[in-house]
């Protein structure tokens, strides 16, 4: 038995390693790692093995093949140790594999440092953290990544709520966040909430991600009109300006199937699982 490490909070009445499940899949990924999931058409098998105790440390013994029953029996037992969250007004989703949340407009810093601004910039021409007006925005968080959108009402959003492109300059075209060396959260727990809005809002924006200019309308493109609202003293972000989020692949979001394209709503991103 191969060595390992494992960490879980213990329960006043201890825990003791019992059984071990052992999963099998038919290709074997290039770069396996410990939550490696297999693709979609690919063949898997689990098994169920009790762990013997010796003298010489736990050791896995002979299985048998896992059931429903087994997994119904070790969810109910798992959902037991984990203890029940109290959800704060703006938390939307929350589940073992996303967490969705909603912030409201508001004036906060932001922080630019332009790797080329354009020519005719005024507060933004330097680097500089200015306070700027941002309009609400979802937020939908998974294992995998960090999803960005700004909604058209300052209000709570509901499944049928439409989504718009959000205006902030680290997010990509379809909607995900450009994290670079910026440190991920650890978990999908409500706790998270204020890191994963501190990895948003407390970034430096160097400059629009491909594709981010279209995601407007009216002259003078994104970086403009950043520049603009923090010249003025804003307080209000003019929402009319932000294209509506059509979907996450590249046709969706092109210029030709944007002008004609059905917004995605907040129920739809969360029935495919915001991949």
């Amino acid at each position: 038995m191969s060595d390992h490490s494992a960490h879980f909070e213990a329960t006043a009445a201890g825990m003791v390693l019992t059984s071990a499940i052992l999963l099998y899949q038919n290709d074997s990924p290039r770069n396996p790692s410990h939550h490696a999931t297999p693709r979609p058409d690919a063949h898997a098998f689990a098994s169920l093995h009790p762990i013997e105790h010796n003298e010489a440390g736990p050791t896995i013994a002979a299985g048998t093949p896992l059931t429903r029953a087994h997994l119904r029996q070790w969810s109910q037992a798992l959902g037991r140790a984990a203890p029940p969250d109290i959800l704060p007004h703006n938390v939307l989703v929350a589940h073992a594999d996303m967490l969705a949340w909603w912030t409201p407009e508001q004036v906060r810093p932001a922080y630019f440092n332009l790797s080329a601004p354009p020519v005719g910039l005024g507060p933004l021409r330097q680097r500089t953290i200015v306070p700027v007006p941002f309009p609400a925005h979802l937020f939908i968080a998974t294992r995998r990544t960090l999803s960005v959108y700004a909604l058209a009402q300052n209000q709570r959003p509901t499944a049928e709520t439409r989504l718009l492109h959000s205006p902030i300059l680290n997010v990509y075209i379809d909607g995900s966040l450009c994290w670079g060396n910026i440190p991920r959260p650890g978990t999908l727990a409500v706790s998270a909430i204020p890191e994963f809005e501190r990895a948003v809002f407390d970034s430096w924006s160097t400059h629009p991600n491909p594709g981010q200019e279209r995601t407007i309308t009216g002259k003078g493109g994104l970086v403009k009109l950043w520049d603009d609202l923090a010249a003025r003293g804003a307080t209000r972000f003019p929402v009319r300006r932000l294209k509506p989020f059509a979907g996450k692949s590249r046709q969706a979001n092109s210029p030709k199937a944007a002008s004609g394209a059905k917004p995605m709503t907040f129920g739809q991103l969360v029935a495919g699982g915001s991949r």
